[in-house]
């Protein structure tokens, strides 16, 4: 496969993942109050303290993560930042699974059926 095809394969699945969890955890502060632009700091006074922080791999930043919890459902969310500290990603996953996705996206293709050539 190539690489736009695995960027569209990995989107739909994150849309419909994120569609299905949307609806359970979208009275969840960290996800109906975080949008694209905060700052840190106004991520922090929404959801508290992260679960963790990394630094990003892929392009300058950094990733928080976090762990929403409803009726017994364990939930991972991550809240990406840019290289000014300002949000821009939010996700249904962790920081780590993100930033493999972004390095999957990003490996040349080196052709036959395996995809990445590695």
């Amino acid at each position: 496969m190539n690489k736009p095809l695995h960027a569209l394969l990995f989107i739909l699945a994150a849309l419909s993942a994120c569609s299905t969890n949307t609806a359970q955890y979208q009275d969840q502060p960290l996800v109906a109050k975080v949008v694209n632009g905060m700052s840190q700091d106004q991520v922090m006074q929404i959801a508290g303290k992260p679960d963790a922080e990394s630094d990003r791999t892929v392009v300058p930043g950094s990733c928080y993560d976090y762990m929403l919890n409803k009726a017994g459902n364990r939930q991972p969310y991550s809240v990406s930042f840019d290289g000014n500290g300002k949000v821009d990603k939010t996700a249904f996953m962790t920081c780590a699974e993100w930033s493999n996705a972004q390095h999957k996206a990003r490996l040349p293709s080196m052709g036959g059926s395996s995809g990445s050539g590695y």
